[in-house]
């Protein structure tokens, strides 16, 4: 049996949800210890709450675009932490371009 949470698609999670390690592994069907690895890399940011990481929403479709870069691109994590920052730095930018088009 599937928990609600497991069944979210990534776009339906907001950042205001909080998932635990083993939610977010459990829902990008990794192991909890590559998720550690994306936060030791940088790639994902988690929070700790009465010694246990919470992660919010967003981690969750972050966390599967690391992983379709990793598997897609063949990028080691130090790649997909850079890739993933470059993409961050074109999504800033576009907005603050649209900032100032209005």
């Amino acid at each position: 049996m599937t928990s609600d949470r497991e069944s979210l698609p990534s776009s339906l999670m907001d950042d205001e949800m909080e998932l635990t390690l083993t939610d977010l592994s459990r829902m990008c069907a990794v192991e909890e210890r590559h998720i550690i690895e994306y936060v030791e890399e940088g790639v994902l940011s988690a929070v700790e709450v009465q010694q246990t990481w919470r992660f919010g929403g967003t981690a969750l479709r972050r966390a599967r675009l690391a992983l379709r870069l990793e598997h897609d691109l063949e990028l080691n994590l130090a790649g997909v932490a850079l890739a993933l920052e470059l993409m961050d730095e074109i999504d800033r930018l576009r907005r603050e371009i649209n900032t100032r088009r209005t």
